[in-house]
């Protein structure tokens, strides 16, 4: 019973259909710029390409007036409104305006009026009524007539709405049309010529990637942040490390297997044991994506090479998702291990965020994939037993 109620937890829950569902990272500039990379685009619990879904001429999730919702561990920091879509050599991007978290957009159109003070000090006076000097009851003035419209407006009231291009089109979440930011239908990316960094060590000048959500009508989104009580990330850092190390000497004993001839081999007397692995640049995420109070971690690290076995800039890294079970225990959900020379064999795996790719209110991993042809986005959600992929984009 227990047991099936661990599936059960994981299960997938009954999709509603709310209307198509855009996934995008924004990319926030040191100068203030903001652009958008479509990722994808979910539509009847289906993934697609969101550079490619209905790109006549623009890609739905790139057209003009799409705000998308921007992301951190499920907690809104913005919303951005696109103002522009174009290319940048083949890839789609769209720049626009990025409004933060707890701030009003700037209203257009306000006149300054000199504030009118009273004076309290003043003599109080009388209001009396309009009287009519000759003390006969006033008459009322006719009143005149309406002004004829002109012809410019009588053709604008008869002049029929324009027509929609295609009735049965999706719409994400719009913000209305400003036809003013308008400038071209595709712009052209490569002719903007971005200045360089002026210190490669001012952390000013990165650039920060946010999730984003366009949807006209999604679940109201919540924080996938694990709460953790005093010295429980130490423990399971050490503990996830442990686990990494072990599945490395679990493939280093496989590949040995494999390439050793098959004969009987004895231990010797006081063999030393393999020395622990070392890692450097470790990094730890841990989630609640399911609202259900289990940890779910995801651990990237870098091996440190060893002078006598690894040739130097080896370059190493591991990637490594699992999560508890019921006796606390970390569960493998996935590992890989991948270096510079090896990417078209396994591809690095790096971790941007959690997010709600399919509207079903639960936490899906979002990874960028870099092989040997490329850099592609990859959504992943945890099952029981490992990462099932709902959506891999090709480079």
């Amino acid at each position: 019973m227990a047991a099936q109620g661990t599936i059960t937890q994981y299960g997938r829950k009954s999709s509603v259909s709310k209307g198509p569902r855009a996934l995008g990272l924004i990319q926030l500039f040191p100068n203030g710029k903001a652009r958008l990379i479509p990722v994808a685009i979910t539509v009847d619990g289906k993934f697609f390409d969101a550079a490619s879904y209905k790109g006549t001429p623009v890609p739905m999730a790139l057209d003009f007036g799409v705000v998308y919702e921007g992301f951190r561990t499920g907690v809104s920091q913005g919303l951005f409104t696109i103002t522009q879509p174009g290319r940048a050599g083949h890839l789609w991007l769209a720049e626009g305006a990025w409004l933060p978290a707890g701030t009003k957009p700037a209203q257009k159109g306000m006149k300054y009026e000199t504030p009118k003070i009273e004076d309290k000090d003043a003599p109080p006076r009388l209001h009396r009524a309009d009287t009519n000097p000759a003390g006969t009851p006033a008459e009322k003035a006719p009143a005149p007539p309406p002004p004829a419209p002109k012809p410019q407006e009588t053709a604008k009231v008869m002049a029929p709405p324009p027509p929609i291009e295609d009735a049965n089109r999706p719409i994400l979440r719009r913000s209305k049309p400003d036809p003013s930011v308008r400038r071209e239908l595709v712009k052209n990316f490569d002719e903007e010529v971005t200045p360089p960094p002026k210190s490669a060590k001012d952390s000013t000048n990165s650039v920060q990637i946010i999730p984003a959500i366009s949807d006209a009508g999604g679940p109201d989104p919540r924080p996938y942040t694990f709460d953790l009580r005093p010295g429980e990330e130490a423990t399971y850092r050490a503990k996830m490390l442990e686990l990494a190390s072990a599945q490395l000497r679990a493939k280093a004993g496989s590949a040995a297997k494999e390439a050793a001839p098959v004969r009987a081999a004895r231990k010797a007397p006081g063999a030393a044991k393999a020395a622990p692995t070392a890692f450097e640049d470790v990094h730890l995420r841990i989630f609640d994506l399911s609202n259900s109070n289990e940890p779910i971690l995801v651990l990237s690290a870098k091996m440190r090479p060893s002078p006598a076995t690894a040739h130097p800039g080896a370059g190493e890294e591991i990637t490594l998702v699992a999560r508890t079970n019921l006796e606390g225990e970390l569960r493998r959900l996935f590992f890989s291990r991948t270096d510079p020379q090896h990417l078209e064999i396994t591809p690095r795996m790096e971790l941007i965020d959690a997010v709600d790719a399919d509207g079903d209110g639960r936490g899906e991993l979002l990874f960028r994939r870099t092989s040997d042809a490329g850099s592609s986005y990859a959504i992943y959600r945890v099952t029981a037993d490992q990462l099932w992929p709902l959506y891999e984009g090709t480079p």
